[in-house]
Parts: C-alpha cells; structure tokens; sequence
C-alpha cells in the first residue's frame, strides 16, 4: 500500500452544530465516518467517470455483439 494512502491529513470542515452534538452523544467518530463516507462516493464518482469515458466503446460492443453474436457463440451450450 502506498504511504499516500495511510498517511492522513488533518482538514477544516463546517457542519451543522445539532449534527455534531448528536454525533458526540452517541459516541460516532467523526474521520473514521467522513473517511468511509468519502471512500463511498470517490469509487462512485470513478465508477460514473469510467462509464462515461468508455461510453463509446461499451456501445460499439454491444452493437457488434447483437450483430455478430458471441465468440463461440454458433457453437450452443456444450
């Protein structure tokens, strides 16, 4: 693993006071909760870039797969 990826950082951030009190009275921890919540949507946002990117090629295949069918696919279920 890179040390990017274990180093952490320390941030600024602005959140709603009755939120951060309820989160203190139930004991929820405030990075280990940002960090999971962020790893959630950046794999989301890199999933929805790379469909994006690779539109294009996603239709080409599909097109080429409904025209000419599968590889193998003359052959049947073996």
């Amino acid at each position: 693993m890179s040390n990017n990826l274990l180093r952490k950082c320390a941030v600024n951030l602005t959140i709603g006071a009755q939120l951060l009190e309820d989160a203190r009275a139930f004991g929820v921890p405030l990075s280990a909760t940002l960090e999971e919540a962020l790893v959630v949507r950046v794999r989301a946002a890199k999933q929805a870039r790379w469909l994006a990117e690779n539109a294009g090629a996603i239709e080409d295949y599909n097109q080429r797969i409904a025209q000419d069918g599968t590889f193998g696919g003359s052959f049947g279920n073996i």
